[in-house]
């Protein structure tokens, strides 16, 4: 059976880069003064070397008026703690001059003494009750210190006394800026502007105010109405480089931004701006150095620490950005954006828990952040709380319903749910809301995979490549497709380029290494198994989500039981996480002694399938008197002779396949049923999630799988003595249900009875084989054969003269890949034979015109081994460790042709040339095989179905007694002919 082939479905975290500062400046106004004449700064330069050196005593009103000249000289140029010293002098000689006394104010704001700024305009409103500057200068004040109220009560005040007071209004409408009252804020601007309209702090902050309410347009012109007022203006270069930012054109917003900086190279803001559209580019390494430099001129900056974080935090240096979130967070503590990202960082470094507080402190700060509830809900898919997430999604998008990532998350949150529609709608969303989001894409992809609507699912992936061209998971979602259709060359093709987009790719990895084994490509095998080893060990101790080996896979790969086991049960944990939301608590209804034992089989395989082949009589041959069957079918009906002959010998055939899981699981509990039974395990078309639900007391894993689901909710696994020996039992999640000879049911001697009655119209000439040779064969498919086994049957043929080795093209892309390998062991390309994949009637038929058939150790011929033991074919195997590898031996010992198992390569190499020497002993063998094909329980399906019945009643007397599930051992009453009944 294949397997679903991973999708890499993407969970957008979304990490905050902290927009533009918006700047406003209020500088204290000196209101009328006017100086007698103006000075260089040279001249400034001078006046700070004099300053103080004269006596106070007995200055002249010209002496006063000097050193009052020097004060505010020497405030517009900066010098503050000079202007200060020559100012209070002129306050010791006269404390009533209201100039002055507004210049104090005015030196003690900009030494951030507000305080004494408050004191000194009060002082000259008591000398003077209209001056408005000082009523401008004190609301200034009282801005810093936060009281917005107060300071507009004094903005009002100044406008009033002096209604064409531009730097009042400006102050004012700065004031309302910050209270919120944006439509305020934008009138008084226009006020102050019409009254001047060279006031560049107005433009720049009006601006401000356009951009805010969205009209980017408006704010463009009013940074560049202050830039042309005052070319040297930073702050207007700064916010529009921000503008130009917003609207995607980087190359142009840098350059503003640089500008900026070439005015005024100490400007923090700038730097920290810079680095954002730098980040935008992905110049991330460009970006940290604008971060560092801001930094650098603001040790306290925390947006600039925040940022620098997001840069680490996308370059994977998870460490560096947790270290920079926390300083962040250190300075500035009610930083909702940091802790957020903190989150994701701490979420990478699998610190769910401490990643789940982070985001919980951003919620608490800002209770509306959408970011951090979509983020948060990440985590919970992590931690497996699926109810938790869906809610967290769910808000997410109800704060911003145009919220393209919280859509697609909640998509992807459906889609594991088997909720398809539900999942394609809100994918839809995301992209109707971002067209260019190439997550979405990918994941609708997903969706219309599993729905069976390849075509579209591919011109997503290609439509996520396109807008996103370093996409790997778009890449190996697309060679997914690829594989399942059968071009595997081309699937081989995307996931190395993905893996060359990202080499920790463990999904691509594990699925590159899959394409390989299926088509015998052994070039890399080595280091291929190595590095897939390596990442499952980190996954299975590091992490909780489901490994990159699929269960199926783990088949053929040189993995424990003990691993597999570990997988099993991750994969058997994510069906239960899929199914948190739904309501499993199913009551089961006392069974009646009079009332038949309810079973139900659950398969997407009652169509033309393997399956089906080898059970399309056992529903008919239940004893409908003690037995009741149900077949729910997960796959629509494909019309084949084997569905209609199942859902005509089955009392109940029920097409579940449009139900999502939950309503699969209350309709199967609604039937009543005692026991069901999973015929998929981990292949395609599976809905595990039905099973985790618990629809039924009973629950049973049979054929589909050949391995533990490592699952809870699975009770028993149907097995024999052979395929899992009782010191095996342990790796397997399950009880064993163990049959008397094989579990490993079929149907040929009802189905196929007449390919050995009708004249053999088959010949080895009609597929290139001499018929002087000595045929060995196999026909499983390619993946089945690994080196280990292919180093064996290339001694056999050089030590069997004469002899070929036929094989399918099973794919056709493995033949030249494996006579590649026959060439290098020294075999010649004639030696080896390779046919087409041919009908049921003429696999069978064929299979007669070998002479010995080569099972793989690996993973053994199941349904092959049945075809070709029931051709009259014999067949060696060599049994191995996994369940897999032994369901050969167990055909064998049923049949009752034990002396044809083998335990080691070297017993293999040499049963197998003495076979092809010993004519008379393989025409014995051929003609006990014939002989017993009649007699034999291997081929004997209505005792497999007594059997099967004997053990179904007897988990449902244990269940029935209050007992938990238990080994049980069937016991056969009918005699069978078995040579060796020793147990290995």
């Amino acid at each position: 059976k294949s397997s679903t082939t991973f999708l890499a479905e993407r969970y957008i975290a979304l990490q905050i880069c902290i927009p533009d500062l918006l700047i406003m400046t209020s500088k204290p106004k000196l209101g009328e003064i006017q100086l007698s004449k103006s000075m260089t700064s040279l001249e400034v330069d001078n006046l700070k070397g004099t300053t103080g050196a004269r006596s106070i005593a007995g200055l002249s009103g010209i002496q006063l008026n000097e050193l009052m000249h020097k004060a505010q000289l020497l405030y517009n140029a900066g010098s503050y703690s000079d202007a200060l010293t020559c100012s209070e002098k002129v306050y010791e000689s006269d404390a009533y001059r209201t100039e002055n006394l507004l210049l104090l104010g005015a030196i003690h704001f900009q030494l951030r003494n507000f305080s004494e700024s408050i004191f000194y305009n009060q002082q000259c409103i008591r000398v003077d009750a209209n001056f408005a500057e000082a009523y401008s200068n004190l609301g200034n004040a009282l801005k810093e210190l936060g009281d917005l109220k107060g300071a507009t009560k004094f903005y009002l005040k100044a406008v009033t006394l002096k209604p064409r007071f531009a730097d009042g209004y400006n102050n004012l409408a700065s004031s309302y800026m910050l209270q919120g009252q944006t439509q305020q804020a934008m009138e008084t601007y226009q006020m102050a502007l019409v009254l001047n309209p060279d006031l560049v702090d107005a433009h720049t902050n009006l601006g401000n105010l356009y951009k805010a309410t969205g009209d980017m347009e408006a704010a463009k012109h009013c940074y560049l109405e202050a830039i042309r007022i005052k070319p040297e203006f930073p702050i207007a270069w700064n916010n529009l480089a921000g503008i130009f930012k917003e609207e995607g054109q980087l190359t142009t917003s840098v350059a503003y931004y640089r500008e900026a900086l070439r005015l005024c190279p100490e400007f923090a803001d700038a730097h920290s701006n810079l680095g954002n559209a730098l980040k935008e580019q992905h110049l991330i390494q460009d970006a940290i150095a604008c971060y560092q430099a801001a930094i650098k001129l603001r040790p306290d900056f925390a947006i600039a620490h925040g940022n620098l974080g997001s840069c680490y935090y996308d370059l994977g240096d998870y460490t560096s950005a947790i270290k920079a979130f926390n300083y962040a967070i250190q300075l500035e503590p009610n930083f909702p954006d940091a802790y957020n990202n903190l989150g994701n960082a701490l979420k990478e470094e699998a610190r769910l828990d401490d990643a789940i507080n982070a985001y919980r402190s951003a919620l608490h700060l800002k209770p509306d952040h959408p970011h951090a509830y979509n983020n948060l809900g990440n985590a919970m898919i992590d931690k497996g709380y699926i109810k938790e997430a869906i809610h967290c999604y769910v808000t997410a998008i109800r704060l911003m319903p145009k919220f393209s990532a919280a859509h697609s998350n909640l998509g992807s949150v459906f889609k594991e749910q088997g909720k398809l529609q539900q999942a394609i709608a809100h994918y839809q969303e995301a992209i109707k809301i971002d067209p260019s989001f190439a997550d979405a894409f990918s994941n609708l992809g997903n969706a219309f995979k599993d729905a069976g609507k390849i075509e579209d699912a591919i011109a997503c992936y290609s439509t996520a490549i396109n807008l996103e061209p370093n996409y790997a998971e778009a890449y190996a979602n697309l060679a997914a497709v690829h594989k399942d259709c059968g071009r595997v060359t081309e699937a081989i093709q995307l996931y190395r380029k993905a893996l060359e987009l990202r080499p920790d790719f463990g999904e691509a990895v594990a699925n590159l290494t899959h394409c390989l084994v299926f088509i015998c490509d052994w070039n890399t095998r080595a280091a291929d198994f190595a590095k897939l080893t390596q990442l499952l060990n980190i996954q299975l101790h590091s992490t909780r989500t489901v490994p990159c080996i699929q269960p199926f896979h783990s088949l053929v790969y040189p993995l424990s039981l003990a691993e597999m086991l570990s997988i099993a049960q991750r994969y058997a944990r994510r069906a239960l996480m899929n199914v948190a939301l739904c309501d499993s608590n199913f009551k089961f209804r006392a069974k009646h002694k009079s009332v038949r034992l309810k079973v139900g089989y659950v398969s997407s395989d009652f169509g033309n399938h393997p399956l089906s082949h080898l059970m399309q009589s056992v529903f008919g041959l239940h004893n409908v008197h003690k037995f009741e069957v149900y077949c729910y079918s997960l796959s629509p009906s494909d019309k084949s002779h084997y569905e209609k002959r199942i859902s005509r010998d089955a009392e109940h055939f029920v097409d579940i396949s449009s139900m999502h899981s939950a309503e699969a699981a209350e309709l199967i509990n609604n039937h009543g049923i005692h026991v069901l039974i999973n015929l998929n395990g981990y292949t395609k078309g599976c809905k595990n999630e039905i099973f985790a639900l618990r629809p039924a007391p009973i629950q049973i894993s049979f054929l589909g799988f050949c391995g533990t689901m490592g699952a809870e909710y699975m009770d028993y696994i149907v097995a024999d003595n052979t395929v899992i020996p009782q010191h095996s039992r342990v790796f397997y999640q399950e009880k064993v249900l163990s049959m008397p000879h094989s579990y490993f049911v079929n149907d040929h001697r009802q189905s196929c009875r007449d390919l050995l009655d009708a004249p053999l119209n088959v010949t080895r000439a009609m597929y290139g084989i001499s018929e002087d040779k000595f045929v060995f064969c196999n026909f499983n498919q390619l993946y089945k054969i690994d080196p280990a086994i292919f180093d064996v049957w290339a001694r056999m043929l050089k030590r069997v003269p004469n002899s070929v080795l036929w094989l399918l093209r099973f794919p056709p892309v493995g033949e030249s890949y494996l006579l590649q390998e026959a060439y290098k062991r020294g075999i010649r390309e004639d030696q080896i034979v390779f046919s087409d994949v041919a009908a049921k009637e003429e696999h069978i038929k064929r299979g007669y015109l070998a002479d010995l058939f080569l099972d793989t150790p690996v993973c053994n011929a199941h349904t092959t081994a049945c075809d070709i033991l029931w051709s009259g074919t014999p067949m060696i195997t060599m049994t191995g460790e996994k369940m897999a590898s032994r369901v050969a031996a167990s055909m064998l010992r049923a049949t009752g042709l034990e002396e044809l198992i083998c335990h080691s390569y070297s017993d293999y190499e040499e049963l197998g040339v003495a076979l092809a020497e010993d004519s008379d002993r393989l025409y014995s063998l051929r003609q006990s095989l014939e002989g017993r094909r009649f007699t034999c329980a291997a081929f004997d399906t209505p005792r497999w179905v007594r059997n099967f019945e004997t053990g179904l009643n007897e988990v449902w007397k244990r269940h029935d007694a209050g007992m938990a599930p238990g080994h049980v051992e069937v016991a056969d009453e009918e005699p069978v002919f078995v040579e060796n009944d020793s147990l290995f």
